[in-house]
C-alpha cells in the first residue's frame, strides 16, 4: 500500500509565505509525479500544481503561477509546494496526490491515485 503525507500546514498572516511537504512510503514520492490539489470550505476540490518526474516539467495554474512554486527534492522523496504572498482565499486544505494515468500537465483528480489525509492552512490577521 502507498501511503502519502502531506505537512506544513498551520497558521499565517495574510502576505506571508507557507511551504508545504509531501512525503511518501518508500520512493513513492522521488519515482512518481505529484501533484498538490486544495480544497476551500464549501467547495469543490481544485488542482493547484503539478509536477512530473521530470523536475523541469511543472506546471502551476494560471492564477496561482506568480505566488506558488512546485518543486521536488528526490533525495529526501519530498515534493515541496512554496505559497507566497498568502490572502484569505488561499484559506484550504491542501492534499497531495500520485498521478499514475494522464499528460503532465494534468489536474485532472481522476488522474491521481494515493492521496493523503490533508493539512490546513489558514490565512488570517
Amino acid at each position: 500500500q502507498v501511503l502519502v503525507t502531506e505537512s506544513g500546514g498551520g497558521s499565517v498572516q495574510p502576505g506571508g509565505s507557507r511551504t508545504l511537504s509531501c512525503t511518501g512510503s518508500r520512493n513513492t514520492i522521488a519515482d512518481s509525479a505529484v501533484g498538490w490539489f486544495r480544497q476551500k470550505p464549501g467547495k469543490e476540490r481544485e488542482g493547484v500544481a503539478t509536477i512530473d518526474t521530470n523536475p523541469r516539467l511543472t506546471y502551476v495554474t494560471t492564477d496561482l503561477k506568480e505566488r506558488f512554486r512546485i518543486s521536488r527534492d528526490n533525495e529526501r522523496n519530498t515534493v515541496l509546494l512554496r505559497m507566497n504572498d498568502l490572502n484569505p482565499d488561499d484559506t484550504a486544505i491542501y492534499y497531495c496526490a500520485v498521478r499514475t494515468r494522464g499528460f503532465w500537465y494534468s489536474l485532472d483528480r481522476a488522474d491521481y491515485d494515493y492521496w493523503g489525509q490533508g493539512t490546513q492552512v489558514t490565512v488570517s490577521s
